[in-house]
Formats: structure tokens, C-alpha cells, sequence
């Protein structure tokens, strides 16, 4: 007998089916309710809302490489469900089973949002072992069912290439473009069920190793442009992570996933009685991206650990790029803990060297301060910082240990990653193994000499290498134990948190590579780039609230003695609406130019607290790394903060649509710098705003109010 289960919750609707033969279908997850008339009904038996494989068991259908044929997407069974509610809001839990195996399909939603996170727990209830080689965090078919044209000419495919200087590049695409193709012949039109009615292709997005955003963020967002809506999702992992589009019957289909075997060296034996809980995942529905990206920085927030830091938006001077470029000294930090007070900043960040004499990279892991960098002891640069009002702060690499680091030739193979019988090594560092207890106690160690011995209330926590696939040791395969010691990372993170609630740590890896909400949940700030060009870092700074909430998201901006006024005002534009990361040698820097940084620091210092509960905007599109011209803008209310770039274009003059934003605009001010000069006018017919800039590379912040 049919049963459904219905879900209208913030703006979202839900509908599963338990089909006659009781399976579990979820037909239907979107911001319009759902139409009877949209799923042919031989269909509905392929929209599983969860994909799962285990070894032994026959995947039974044609499917290459794609995970929509897994074994258990057919076999498992409806038991029942719970509709309850908690903190966060609405909870939905669907039991499922089959002979040997109960899995418990989770859904979150939120208060007021129209995101939903989602994530698997599988359980062995049978007598033998079981192992899994695939488990969905997500699943959905029919993502572009609504309208009348054929999915492949009105799916628009968003993808967020990533990179080290190269972070947060979103590019569209059309489905065919990305090899996608309908390929339906004759023969099914005639007959439905025929095998010849999908592709084999997929489009299979993948991050392998440690570094679980070195060529994409963990998300994508599929628009259906024929009926105005769109899908965004992020996957809740920083390492490996796997998610696959394609068709099935006719129909567009998205899973999401952790590691897997086939992509990511992953399986897990589960013994009878064990469970595992899959990577987490959350997906956004809204009518357009820019929407989708609203709705997640708002759930971003709630998700986030409580903190003073995100509520008070702190400026952070750090002493490294396009200045001390880890060679730290009193003598050259003196003068700029000086000219960092004097310009507002309120915290001081040592960067890296601190704790070598000479060459640092390799001999990391020890973690005590060189005596010849500093003769009178670390401390004394510490307590200038102190006395010049501001917290002090130290860069740490805590995963890691250098090759030619004392300590590691003492310690045992089981502190680290170990594949084939030999420690993993990368870029010159050893992976520490979070799983064991001995590493969690000496990283423990290392946060309270520091905190407790050197005053430190920030760390930068950087992480420079990719170990790979992950550890053979005590796991049942290499990705099992990397997910593991992820797992075990997190836990650690948490608890020294608890132990130290207002300590700030940054989330570093080269910049952005992993830049994902596991460790966004609970860190407070996020380094967006190790760009040393102010010129490409805005198309960086600009697109970055679409992988994290505006407050969280940290950018350089480094003004350089050579540059003219136009560049110091670029650099402090790209950060002024995110987070400021101050750098760049100030004390060298022209009267005009400090006063410049110091201008931007205080406007930042006025309008922080509206950044922290605002909404991102891209009035002219997420940019592009070659973009000419961009704009940013942080909206609440009937305000709007609104940052514009000359990137290079050789025309002065840029129109930028405000109309979708308010009824009308009531005013327009620049509002940085004060006294360059801007020509600027609001064309009251059509709502847009031009702005003319006179220096090809050059940069303007407007507020704007609506009625």
C-alpha cells in the first residue's frame, strides 16, 4: 500500500512516497510544491533517497561508473519515521531496511531557512560482517523536472574551482558542455523501460587526500533556468569527498557523499552491532544562486560555535605577507607592533619562523621559540604587543612534524600516517595521526605553553602539505583512517575550545584548501588566500561569502611602500566588508598612505557589527579571476554596503543594477576614501548606479539605502 510523507517546512517542500513495494522514494525537495504530473510513474521506483553499496551484494543494473544502481538503493525496506522537533527546528528521521543492514535517513531543517542538512547512519544488525564501499549523505532525482524543455537544455551546472592564489573561482556550465548528454534512442522512446534510456556518463566532482580543497570547494548548485530555481549544496568534509551528477530514466540526478572506495580509497567494515554515520551534507533551494548562497550564510551562522570573535570582528595585523615573510625578528617586529597599534588593529600575529633559527619548513613539531631571532626570548615582542593594547598571536602548523624536526626520529610510527609499511611524507612534514592519544596529549601541550606561558590569544593554524589517500594503520582501509583521524582532529579542536573559549584560531592551509564547514563549524576565521598580488586577490575576496560567512572570512590587504594612494585604498577595499588581515610593511608607508589604512580601519570599525548579521550581494554576478570590473556588496534591511573594482578594464565607467535589491534607491554616498574622489550617479529610472574611476587598477565603497 502507497504512503506518503509530506513536508511543507520554511519554505520547502518535501514529499516522499513508500511505494507498494516498500521502497522509499523521495520525489520531490524544493521551493514550489510538488505537481502530480511531474514524475512519470514508472519512474518514481529510481528516486532512492539513499544510495548504498556493500561488498558481496549485486549492484543490478547497467550503471559504469555511477553510484545510482548501488545494491541497497533497491533492497532497503520502510520501517517508519519520526517527525519531531529540536533546538534547531523541524527533524525527520527515516528508518529503512534490509536483510542485514537498518539505515536511518536523517534530515535537519532550520527555523526561518530554506536549507535542510542530511546525513545517513548505517547499522549492522546481522550476525556476520558487513563492509560498505558506498554511502550517500544525500541523494535526489529530478533535480530539474519542473518546466517542459528536456533537462540538457536548461541545466546550468555552477562549479567552484579552487586553488592555492587561486580561491573561489565559480564558473557555469551547461550540462552537455560538461559531457553530459541525453542519449535516448528510439528504441526507449518506444519503450520506456528499455535499457538504452541513460547515460553511463556522469559528472563526477572528486577531492582525494588531506588537502579537501585543492581544486574545488566542497559544493556546486544546479539552476533549472527554464523554471527559475536552483539547488546549492555543500558537503561537510575537509579531506576526501566525492559527488556525482547525471540522468536516469530521463531524469537529472544528485549524490552527495564522503570518501568512497572507488574514488577515495575508502571502505569501512562494520561488525555486528557497529554503525557509521556518513559525512554531513546541506543543500540550499532558493529561485536563484545568489539566493541559495543567502540562505546558506544564514545557516552557516546558527551551525557555527558561539563565539566572541565573530561577534566582535577584531582586526588582525599579521606580520607576513608582502612583509616579514616568516623571518621574524624583535628588532623588525618592534616597529611594526608599533605602527599596527597606531593604525587600530587589535590583534598582532607572529607568522611563521618564530621557532627556527634559519630555515623553518622542514624542521617544524617542536614548537619553542629561537633564541636567536629573539635574545631576550619571544616574550619581549609579546609584551610590546601587550602594551600597545593589542592580543598577541603565533602561527602553528600543530598536524604536522618536519622531517628534520629533533622529536621526530624519537617518537613511534604510530604517531603517523603510515601506508605500506612507511611514514607518509610530504613537502618535507610528516601527518600526524589525531587518532592517537599520545599526539592529541603533545598538541594539547603545545596550546597551553602557548596560551599559558606566552600570552597567546590567536593562532594562525596552517596546514602546508597534502598526505594523500590517508593511513593503513589500525583502519580498515587508508580512507577509513584519514576519516578517522578527521573526526578525531575535530573532537580535539572542540575540546581545546572548551578549555580556552575566547582563544581565537584561525582555519589556514595554504590559504583556502580547506576551506569547508567541519572545521568552519567551529573555528571562528578562515584565511581566504596566500595571493600576494592586491590586483587578483578581489575577484577572491569578493566571491569567498560564497563558501563562508562574511565575518569568518579573513583577506590580506598589504599596501606596499612603492604603490600610490589608488593601490593602498584597493587593498583595504578588497578586505573592508570581510575581515581585515592587515599586513604590508606600514611604518615605511607615505603619511597619505598610512592615513589611508588607518581611514579604512576605522569605517570597517563603524560597520562591523552590520557585517555579521548582513547577507552577501553580487549585484554584476560572482566574478571571475579575469574580471575587469566587480562588485560586492553586504545588504540588511534597506542598506547596503557596496564595494566596486576597476581591475584593469580599459573603460572608466560601470553600471551596476541595484533594482532587484529594493523598491527604489533613496540615496547613494561613497563612503570610502573620503577625499579621493569619485564621479558616481544613480539613474533614478532604472535603479542602476555608475561609477567612473579614473585609475585602471582602483576601487570605491558605497552605501546605499533603499526605501
Amino acid at each position: 500500500m502507497k504512503k506518503r510523507i509530506q513536508i511543507e517546512e520554511n519554505g520547502i517542500y518535501m514529499m516522499f512516497e513508500v511505494t507498494e513495494e516498500n521502497n522509499v522514494c523521495l520525489l520531490h525537495c524544493n521551493v514550489i510544491p510538488y505537481e502530480e504530473d511531474s514524475i512519470e510513474s514508472y519512474k518514481k521506483g529510481k528516486f532512492s533517497c539513499v544510495q548504498l553499496q556493500l561488498s558481496g551484494y549485486n549492484p543490478d543494473e547497467h550503471h559504469g561508473s555511477k553510484y545510482s544502481g548501488s545494491s541497497h538503493g533497491q533492497l532497503l525496506k520502510y520501517v517508519g519515521h519520526t517527525d519531531t522537533r529540536n533546538t534547531f527546528g523541524r527533524k525527520l528521521e527515516i528508518e529503512q531496511q534490509a536483510e542485514n543492514i537498518t539505515v536511518i535517513s536523517h534530515v535537519q531543517f532550520y527555523d526561518n531557512i530554506s536549507v535542510i542538512r542530511t546525513w545517513n547512519e548505517v547499522i549492522n544488525t546481522g550476525a556476520d560482517e558487513e563492509t560498505l564501499e558506498y554511502v550517500s549523505s544525500f541523494a535526489l532525482t529530478g533535480c530539474l523536472k519542473e518546466g517542459l524543455k528536456p533537462w540538457n537544455e536548461k541545466g546550468v551546472l555552477h562549479l567552484p574551482h579552487n586553488t592555492w592564489a587561486g580561491e573561489v573561482q565559480w564558473r557555469k556550465y551547461s550540462l552537455p558542455e560538461l559531457g553530459l548528454n541525453r542519449v535516448e534512442g528510439t528504441a526507449a522512446a518506444a519503450d520506456p523501460l528499455s535499457r538504452q534510456n541513460f547515460s553511463m556518463k556522469r559528472i563526477s566532482i572528486v577531492s582525494n587526500g588531506t588537502w579537501g580543497c585543492s581544486e574545488y570547494l566542497p559544493m556546486g548548485s544546479l539552476e533549472n533556468t527554464e523554471s527559475g530555481l536552483c539547488m546549492t549544496w555543500q558537503i561537510e568534509s575537509f579531506s576526501s569527498w566525492q559527488y556525482e551528477i547525471s540522468d536516469t530514466l530521463g531524469e537529472i540526478y544528485v549524490l552527495l557523499s564522503g570518501p568512497a572506495e572507488n574514488e577515495n580509497h575508502w571502505f569501512k567494515k562494520l561488525k555486528s552491532g557497529e554503525r557509521f554515520e556518513t559525512v554531513k551534507a546541506a543543500v540550499s533551494f532558493e529561485k536563484t544562486f545568489e539566493k541559495t548562497i543567502g540562505e546558506l550564510t544564514k545557516y552557516r551562522r546558527i551551525i557555527r560555535r558561539p563565539n566572541k570573535d565573530n561577534e566582535d570582528l577584531p582586526v588582525i595585523f599579521n606580520d607576513y605577507m608582502n612583509c616579514l615573510y616568516g623571518d621574524p625578528t624583535t628588532e623588525k617586529l618592534i616597529p611594526l607592533i608599533d605602527a599596527a597599534a597606531e593604525a587600530g588593529c587589535e590583534y598582532f600575529c607572529i607568522d611563521a619562523g618564530w621557532y627556527a633559527d634559519g630555515i623553518w619548513w622542514d624542521e617544524v613539531g617542536e614548537w619553542k621559540p629561537s633564541s636567536v631571532r629573539f635574545p631576550k626570548g619571544i616574550i619581549e615582542p609579546i609584551n610590546h604587543i601587550l602594551e600597545k593594547g593589542m592580543i598577541p598571536g603565533l602561527w602553528l602548523e600543530i598536524e604536522v612534524m618536519g622531517i628534520h624536526c629533533p622529536l621526530a626520529e624519537k617518537l613511534p610510527d604510530d604517531w603517523f600516517f603510515i601506508r605500506h609499511g612507511k611514514r607518509v611524507i610530504d613537502h618535507g612534514r610528516y601527518q600526524l595521526d589525531f587518532r592517537n592519544p599520545e599526539v592529541r596529549k603533545y598538541a594539547s601541550s603545545v596550546i597551553d605553553r602557548l596560551v599559558r606561558e606566552y600570552k597567546v590569544g590567536y593562532i594562525k593554524m596552517d596546514y602546508n602539505i597534502n598526505a594523500g589517500i590517508g593511513t593503513e594503520h589500525a583502519s580498515d582501509s587508508a580512507g577509513d583512517g584519514l576519516l578517522n583521524h578527521n573526526r578525531a582532529y575535530i573532537q580535539w579542536l572542540k575540546n581545546i575550545f572548551n578549555r580556552y573559549p575566547d582563544l581565537v584560531i584561525e582555519n589556514c592551509s595554504s590559504g583556502g584548501m580547506r576551506m569547508a564547514y567541519p572545521l568552519l563549524e567551529i573555528h571562528s576565521i578562515q584565511s581566504t588566500s596566500d595571493q600576494i598580488d592586491y590586483k587578483k586577490y578581489c575577484s577572491i575576496a569578493a566571491a569567498s561569502p560564497t563558501a563562508v560567512t562574511p565575518e569568518q572570512a579573513a583577506v590580506w590587504a598589504y599596501p606596499t611602500t612603492a604603490g600610490d594612494e589608488e593601490e593602498t585604498v584597493f587593498n583595504m577595499i578588497n578586505s573592508i566588508l570581510l575581515r581585515i588581515h592587515q599586513s604590508g610593511h606600514l611604518p615605511n608607508l607615505s603619511q597619505k598612505k598610512f592615513e589611508l589604512v588607518k581611514e579604512g580601519i576605522q569605517l570597517y570599525k563603524k560597520i562591523r557589527s552590520e557585517i555579521r548579521e548582513s547577507i552577501p550581494a553580487w549585484p554584476t554576478g560572482i566574478p571571475a579571476f579575469d574580471s575587469k570590473w566587480m562588485s560586492y556588496g553586504m545588504r540588511k534591511d534597506h542598506k547596503m554596503y557596496l564595494a566596486v573594482w576597476r581591475a584593469g578594464s580599459e573603460c572608466s565607467n560601470f553600471s551596476i543594477p541595484l533594482q532587484e535589491y529594493g523598491k527604489s534607491v533613496k540615496s547613494v554616498q561613497c563612503i570610502y576614501p573620503a577625499d579621493l574622489g569619485c564621479r558616481y550617479r544613480l539613474n533614478t529610472g532604472n535603479s542602476n548606479l555608475s561609477v567612473e574611476l579614473d585609475h585602471p587598477y582602483s576601487a570605491r565603497l558605497f552605501e546605499i539605502t533603499f526605501s
